[in-house]
């Protein structure tokens, strides 16, 4: 069973930086996508950003602030974040998908990131 486990979240003041990681457990095969979604209190989920056969995308709201990376041999990705803003404050969710005639995506349980003076 695939299991996705995200780390890195807490408490910074407006300017700061996280770095979220996430990595995937019983999995035998590499996903096609890899990203990070976020949901803040009473908004739907968005996504955040993502990477997909070696390209990115970027939510226009982070783009030049956030930084997606992945490491393919460990089935892992990273969100870090500089500059970070009050707006950024929602739970992020790790989120991994594979393509095998149809998508199939995996989620993460969430990680807090809350951004306060």
């Amino acid at each position: 069973q695939v299991q996705l486990v995200e780390s890195g979240g807490g408490l910074v003041q407006p300017g700061g930086s996280l770095r979220l990681s996430c990595a995937a457990s019983g999995s035998i095969f590499s996903f096609n996508s890899m990203g990070w979604y976020r949901q803040a209190p009473g908004k739907e989920r968005e996504l955040v950003a993502n990477i997909h056969r070696g390209s990115t995308y970027y939510d226009d709201s982070v783009k030049g602030r956030f930084t997606i990376s992945r490491a393919n041999a460990e089935n892992s990705v990273y969100l870090k974040m500089n500059s970070l803003k009050p707006e950024d404050t929602a739970v992020y969710y790790c989120n991994a998908g594979r393509y095998e005639g149809t998508w199939y995506y995996y989620w993460g349980q969430g990680t807090q990131v809350t951004v306060s003076s």
